[in-house]
């Protein structure tokens, strides 16, 4: 077991090709995949995750950070358009899970991302994400139901705003 370190930083910069394939990695987690829910059809396809990440990378209306910790790839944060309001979403390398990662990283960049009311949406299960982002002020507004390509079946989702 590695020795944890003593004080861990966590940092954002923007997203590098170099980073594409850790980020192609972490997605292939089961687990993850399954709290994430809303995924895409076929995490394991490298051909559509390419070509996602080309359209994410050339789209100038979304703003991505790949998250450090201490240094690694430990995931990626974005803020894009979704249903016409802007929305954040991330995701966190498993192995990077319980140690406050998304929390920091998502406080830093709603320092970067400044726009307000700001829109998230979670599984309703997903208790994690939930907490996360009710630390950084996110609040409640709603439920619904959609369909978890990650599950393959339509699942409960929370709806949340960041008004200030």
């Amino acid at each position: 077991m590695s020795e944890q370190p003593t004080n861990p930083t966590v940092t954002l910069r923007d997203v590098i090709p170099s980073d594409l394939p850790t980020f192609f990695i972490q997605q292939q987690d089961p687990q993850a995949n399954y709290m994430a829910a809303f995924t895409s059809r076929d995490p394991s396809n490298r051909t559509d995750f390419d070509a996602h990440w080309v359209k994410i990378m050339n789209d100038d209306t979304i703003i991505n950070r790949t998250i450090l910790y201490n240094g690694q790839v430990a995931g990626n944060i974005a803020k894009f358009i979704m249903f016409n309001q802007p929305e954040i979403g991330y995701w966190i390398g498993k192995e990077f899970w319980g140690k406050g990662i998304a929390t920091r990283a998502l406080q830093q960049f709603l320092k970067i991302v400044t726009l307000r009311p700001l829109y998230a949406a979670a599984a309703k299960d997903n208790a994690a994400s939930l907490r996360v982002l009710q630390k950084c002020g996110f609040v409640i507004t709603g439920y619904g139901r959609a369909f978890a390509e990650a599950r393959g079946e339509e699942i409960d989702e929370a709806y949340l705003e960041l008004k200030e």
